[in-house]
């Protein structure tokens, strides 16, 4: 299984935090690929320049990049995937992230419940 990370998941992974329960442990160790979108590292860059959110971008993509997390860029497909996405959920980021595990087929690991109406392919942790 190849694995895509929302971006609440790639900060709790790589901060060891307790709040990545040890469900969203397991189904990250039993995945071949774990992978973070580009737009993952752009929300949170984006964010800690308007002091909602503490990460480092920078310092995440290194402790990612170590762990042998992949890197997903945004693509045109990507994007043109997201219009045909019902409207039940606002975030553009959690959208495109929706629209990229299904376009790669990949399970995208959540701690937004809310985007396990999009697809199956969805695991809320």
């Amino acid at each position: 299984m190849r694995l895509l990370l929302d971006t609440h998941a790639l900060i709790w992974l790589m901060e060891e935090d307790s709040r990545l329960n040890d469900k969203a442990r397991a189904v990250i160790a039993s995945a071949e690929e774990v992978y973070v979108s580009a737009a993952s590292i752009w929300e949170i860059a984006i964010k800690t320049r308007l002091g909602k959110m503490k990460a480092d971008p920078e310092e995440l993509l290194e402790l990612m990049q170590r762990a042998g997390v992949r890197e997903l860029p945004v693509s045109a497909r990507h994007a043109v995937a997201t219009k045909v996405l019902p409207l039940l959920h606002g975030d553009p980021f959690d959208r495109l992230l929706v629209a990229q595990a299904i376009t790669e087929s990949m399970r995208l690991l959540t701690a937004d419940a809310q985007l396990s109406a999009y697809s199956d392919l969805v695991v809320a942790i």
